[in-house]
């Protein structure tokens, strides 16, 4: 359903993806500097992610805003973010770049699990 087809819709009627970019929208709407989404991912279809990257990347550079992204979804994080910092029960464990993160052995220790010794 495209968006003009949603104009006179009530928000908490709108599908799920198009109630996540009302929601981006609505936030510029203050003209901010720093654009904070908590999980914006969360609960969205692979094409509705897709999308929603899209989205962020054009969001950041057509307005020039910066974006802190919290997410799970590793896909969306490597594919847009420039710099990442992962935590791990609430400590910073890596910073870097997407090359870095996916090379860190305490991230891959910590998502991934540790290899035991002669193990598979």
């Amino acid at each position: 359903m495209h968006s003009e087809a949603l104009a006179d819709a009530p928000a908490g009627s709108l599908p799920y993806g198009a109630q996540r970019r009302l929601e981006i929208v609505r936030a510029l709407a203050t003209n901010p500097s720093l654009l904070l989404l908590d999980e914006p991912a969360a609960g969205m279809n692979p094409s509705e992610t897709a999308e929603l990257m899209e989205n962020i990347v054009k969001v950041r550079d057509t307005f020039q805003i910066d974006v802190l992204l919290i997410e799970h979804d590793m896909n969306l994080v490597m594919n847009i973010c420039e710099g990442i910092a992962v935590l791990n029960y609430g400590q910073v464990i890596a910073k870097g770049s997407p090359e870095d993160i996916r090379a860190n052995p305490a991230v891959i220790e910590a998502y991934l699990g540790r290899k035991e010794a002669g193990g598979t």
